[in-house]
Formats: C-alpha cells, structure tokens, sequence
C-alpha cells in the first residue's frame, strides 16, 4: 500500500495512492461497491513498472475521501460518480489518462468517457455500458430481480440498520456471492472494510440504490448531466476494452452491446472470475490498461 495523498477536487477532498513514474502516461483506476483501492494492490504496481502513471482514488463515501461541504448531497448517482472523475483529472492536471473500473468505478469511467471525451485516452469498462437509462419501476426477469435482491434490500430502513449496525457482514457476504470461485481470507476482507468506516458511507450507498429505482431525488446540481444520462444514452467515443467475467451482475448482453462505442472496441472474456476482476484477475486487467496506454 502506498502512501495516501489528497487532492481537492470538485465537492470532495480525494483521498488517492498513485504508483509509477510523475511523467508516465496516466491511468485512473476506480474501484466498485462494496470494495476500496485494495483491488489494484496488484494491477498498480505492474502498471508502473511499465513506465504507467496509476491514480488509485477512494470514491465518495470510502476511506478517508471526504465531502467539502457538510450540505453537499451525499449523492450516490451515477452522474455524481462521473463528475467526482473529471473533477479529480483536471485537478490532477492528468492529461488523457486511461480510466478504468469495475461496478461504480466502471460507471464512473464510462460517464466520464462519454460526457467529456476530450479528457480520456481509452476505457477499459468491466460489463460494457455501465450507465442506467431512467429508472426501471416494474418487474425485471424473475432471473435477474433475484440477483438486485440487495438493492431492495436497501430500499428498505431494515437494509439502513443493517449498514449502520453490520455492514461488514453484508459487504462480507456480497463478495462471497459475487465472487464464489475467489478464496480471499479475512484479512483481504478487512483490509478493503475498513474503508466502510467512512462517515458517509452509509448514505452515499442507501442513495445510490434508490435513486436508480426513482424512490429519491438526486443532487440538483447534477439534474442536467443526469437527465442527458438517462434521456439520451450517449455513445462513448474513445477506445475501449470490455472485460467480462461471471459474476452474473451484468448480462452478457451488456458486455457484448457494441452499438454504444463508436471507436475501437474489444470484448475480452474471462471465464471462472467474479465481480471484483482486477483483484481476482489482476494480469488481465493490467494488460487491458497497457494495451489502450501504450
């Protein structure tokens, strides 16, 4: 683990651990829920012996990221994700990096990729499109509505007492669901929950589960990035790498739905590997940065 710095940038303070050389063509990898930047403990380090720049960011609501104002929302949405990444490279004057995630991370990555392409080098996007149209009230597939059984779960206060009272157990479980062929031991558990911690946490993920379900408002701020989310499904126009593993949270179908990039595109496979990809594969990913880096 490097040592954190912090960076104001937008309505945070980003807390972030950074790796390879100041002058190395940048990437930015974001993590998912409910995990931290432990994730890249592997991808970074072979990032940088490659001469590659590595940003490792706590998103809002993890570690010691913090919000700047108390009256910010603590706004989980999809178009506050984004935003907090194009506010972190222009902060960090990053010119063109590689952005990279999986889960929130790779929403953020595509959000930003698709809203300010002028800024992103390459995406390398674990389940392809990862943005959400407006929100879905009715009844998906019984198949898929009971993999979102934790989403209606935090619907609901039991699910707010739950993150509030046990939220390591319900973390806990979620990486064992999502991942069921990875043996993590619990000090790689711990290791990433103690990012739970954070005082925000809670509310950062109640809101981003209901907002996607249209139960909450989102940050007013964000109302005309989100409506064109939503409302327009924009394309992403810079080079991208899909990598899609089994985990069962994104459809096939999503990962393989090329109509939504118009620059190159690649679907990679990953057959046997889980939700959290870069931490249980971390080669494969580190190759998918290189390739759109160097």
């Amino acid at each position: 683990m490097n040592a954190i710095k912090h960076i104001e940038a937008g309505v945070l303070n980003v807390a972030y651990e950074e790796h390879g050389p100041a002058d190395g063509i940048p990437t930015v990898l974001l993590h998912g829920f409910p995990y931290d930047p432990r994730t890249y403990d592997e991808v970074a380090p072979a990032l940088a012996v490659r001469g590659i720049r590595a940003i490792v960011p706590y998103l809002r609501g993890y570690g010691p990221t913090r919000f700047l104002d108390d009256r910010t929302p603590r706004s989980g949405e999809q178009a506050a994700l984004g935003t907090d990444l194009i506010a972190l490279i222009d902060a960090l004057g990053l010119v063109r990096p590689v952005v990279a995630g999986y889960d929130w991370g790779g929403r953020a990555a595509c959000v930003a990729s698709a809203i300010r392409p002028d800024l992103v080098r390459g995406l390398v996007s674990c389940g392809g499109y990862n943005m959400f149209g407006p929100p879905v009230t009715g009844p998906l597939d019984p198949e898929f509505e009971h993999k979102l059984w934790y989403q209606y779960y935090l619907h609901m206060h039991r699910g707010r007492m739950m993150l509030e009272q046990n939220r390591r157990g319900f973390c806990g479980l979620l990486w064992k669901l999502w991942s069921p062929t990875w043996a993590f031991s619990p000090e790689c558990f711990e290791a990433s929950a103690v990012s739970f911690d954070n005082p925000d946490f809670v509310e950062v993920v109640l809101h981003s589960y209901r907002h996607r379900s249209g139960l909450v408002p989102g940050d007013p701020t964000l109302a005309r990035i989100a409506t064109r989310l939503e409302q327009e499904r924009p394309t992403i126009t810079v080079p991208t790498i899909v990598l899609h593993g089994d985990d069962g949270l994104a459809p096939p179908a999503m990962s393989a739905d090329r109509s939504r990039f118009t620059a190159s595109w690649e679907l990679r496979t990953i057959p046997g590997i889980g939700h959290n990809l870069p931490q249980e594969a971390p080669a494969v990913m580190a190759q998918a940065v290189i390739d759109l880096a160097v």
